[in-house]
């Protein structure tokens, strides 16, 4: 019966947000125990709960999703953007798409390239998780965080303000990104994402199937401008789609542009 209600859960899952658990049910139950226990419910009656009150998602969310990230991460990728993207770009103002930009660091990083250039331009970064778009907000990391492990030294002098504990994304920085939420799965929601020049969505698409993988790189497609760029993680591969991305390798670092 246990196991019927955790496939049921794993179901509803997949079907709000594209996660799949439907064949890990032990680690989908060992993510939401506590949470059963807290409000004294059964899978059942959390199923429940959840088909009737939206509210519930945010803190399930919270649980099911994965955070992992940090400032200049992936930068071969940054340096085919910053040395190849941005100087051959033409236009009036550059538009970044971080999808699944968790806590901010993501989406800072490349407004930092963009400064470093001096190109106008503007940073989305969204993500289905509401706690740590509070944090993307705020711009403040403790300095014990793991988020500066690769930073570079000039890049902490320059474009952060040093708080006693915590460093600050300075203002210059954040006046360039804008965090909204964002469901990948969302039809409206996607279908609002517009105009971007590159969209950034790295080890994202490991956690979907193949049907969740082609919907949401099909968005992507039509959210860019002809001729735009997607970034993936380095074990993300979406040249068997047929999509209409073609596959791009510069200096052994592999990305996709829309014809």
């Amino acid at each position: 019966m246990e196991n019927l209600s955790l496939k049921q859960l794993s179901q509803l899952v997949y079907d709000y947000c594209g996660l799949n658990y439907t064949n890990n049910l032990s680690s989908l139950e060992n993510k939401i125990t506590r949470r059963l226990q807290d409000l004294n419910l059964s899978i059942w009656e959390y199923i429940r709960l959840l088909e009737g009150s939206k509210s519930e998602w945010d803190p399930l969310v919270e649980l099911l999703t994965i955070n992992e990230t940090y400032f200049y991460r992936e930068e071969k990728q940054l340096a085919v953007l910053k040395d190849y993207i941005l100087p051959n770009w033409s236009g009036n103002s550059f538009k970044i798409w971080s999808a699944a930009c968790s806590t901010g660091e993501e989406p800072y990083s490349l407004a930092i390239v963009l400064s470093q250039l001096g190109v106008k331009g503007q940073v989305i970064g969204t993500d289905i998780n509401k706690r740590v778009l509070k944090v993307a907000s705020n711009g403040v990391y403790n300095k014990r965080s793991l988020s500066f492990r690769r930073i570079p030294q000039q890049w902490l002098s320059t474009y952060f303000d040093d708080h006693e504990n915590e460093y600050r994304v300075i203002e210059e920085i954040k006046e360039l990104v804008d965090f909204k939420y964002l469901n990948l799965l969302e039809e409206q929601g996607m279908k609002g994402q517009q105009d971007y020049d590159v969209i950034f969505c790295r080890n994202v698409l490991i956690y979907f199937d193949t049907e969740t993988i082609e919907k949401v790189v099909r968005h992507f497609y039509h959210s860019l401008k002809k001729g735009g760029y997607l970034f993936l993680g380095h074990a993300e591969n979406i040249s068997n789609l047929n999509i209409g991305f073609e596959t791009v390798s510069t200096q052994g670092t592999f990305y996709y542009r829309k014809g």
